[in-house]
């Protein structure tokens, strides 16, 4: 397996590195919530897979509009204004608590008067962002095979789009839970019963399939790919998996499909594997949902 498309991630070997990591992009992600106009399902909050790292894409500001890029290659921060100015400082070696000074210094250098809620959102980390001088691990090759694994994976993720023609989200990264993710919609409403927060509510207010990657927690420690649907149909954990060694497991009280990344990695054709697996998710839980998934198929036209 070259190491250019899924590098190996071994969770112990890096977590510590994945926590610093989190927790400079929860600031990031916290300016273009802060910033950018909200969008339906709390899109606007999301980052993206870029050719270099992940970025907010462009965030409208008073006429014009600013970017923040996170080069996962050479280890910078980038801010850039519409009118040509940019400011940039190293990421690694920096504290939290000096990441988030150097951020709002460039911010202010570029007079972007952006400000956000200084501290972590539903992160084991509660310290405040510029105080934490505890979280400082950043080993520049982890960060780049992460951004290599993340970046081959959004291309999966991006032909698995493709394929469907119904309402559905970017390919995009939720910073507060660090997962990678592609949902679907049905079209039918489902307003979340008893949502423990306005975020979730919007978030969960009609019906969806959602695939997605996320490098790993305390709980279930190795990357993963996972799959679910809510509202869940009955029986959702009965339907088959693709690739044979896909699961169902428990997650809140609900089914969630998983394919260990390691195991895809380990696959004869990665790409192959991945793609099934999302397939898999998908069909299985359209049927038990009564999608008409042939509504949603799309029909391409010859490119050549």
């Amino acid at each position: 397996m070259s190491d250019l498309t899924f590098p190996a991630l071994p969770y112990a070997q890096w977590v510590e590195t994945k926590e610093t990591l989190h927790l400079f992009l929860q600031i990031i992600g916290k300016i273009r919530l802060k910033a950018h106009p909200k969008q339906n399902h709390w899109w606007h909050v999301t980052l993206y897979p870029a050719a270099r790292g992940l970025t907010t894409g462009r965030i409208p500001y008073q006429g014009g509009g600013f970017q923040i890029d996170f080069d996962m290659l050479d280890h910078l921060v980038l801010i850039s204004r519409n009118d040509g100015r940019v400011e940039s400082f190293p990421a690694a070696g920096k504290t939290v608590a000096a990441f988030y000074k150097s951020v709002f210094e460039a911010m202010e250098r570029l007079e972007l008067g952006v400000a956000i809620k200084a501290v972590p959102y539903e992160n084991k980390s509660t310290i405040p962002f510029a105080e934490d001088e505890e979280h400082k691990i950043y080993d520049r090759d982890a960060v780049t095979r992460f951004w290599r694994a993340l970046c081959s994976i959004a291309s999966v993720f991006e032909r698995f789009r493709g394929e469907f023609a119904g309402k559905q989200t970017p390919v995009h990264l939720y910073w507060h839970s660090f997962d990678l993710v592609s949902t679907r919609f049905s079209g039918r409403a489902a307003p979340l019963e008893n949502a423990r927060t306005q975020s979730d509510r919007e978030a969960y207010s009609h019906e969806v399939i959602s695939v997605g990657f996320w490098p790993g927690d305390d709980t279930f420690p190795e990357a993963a790919f996972y799959g679910y649907a809510y509202p869940e149909p009955e029986g959702l954990s009965q339907t088959s998996l693709s690739p044979d060694a896909a699961f169902w497991a428990e997650k809140n009280g609900g089914a969630l499909a998983v394919l260990k990344y390691e195991d895809m990695r380990q696959a004869a054709d990665p790409e192959a594997a991945l793609l099934a697996f999302l397939q898999s998710v998908y069909m299985g839980a359209a049927a038990k949902a009564g999608w008409k998934t042939t509504d949603y198929a799309h029909a391409y036209a010859d490119r050549t």
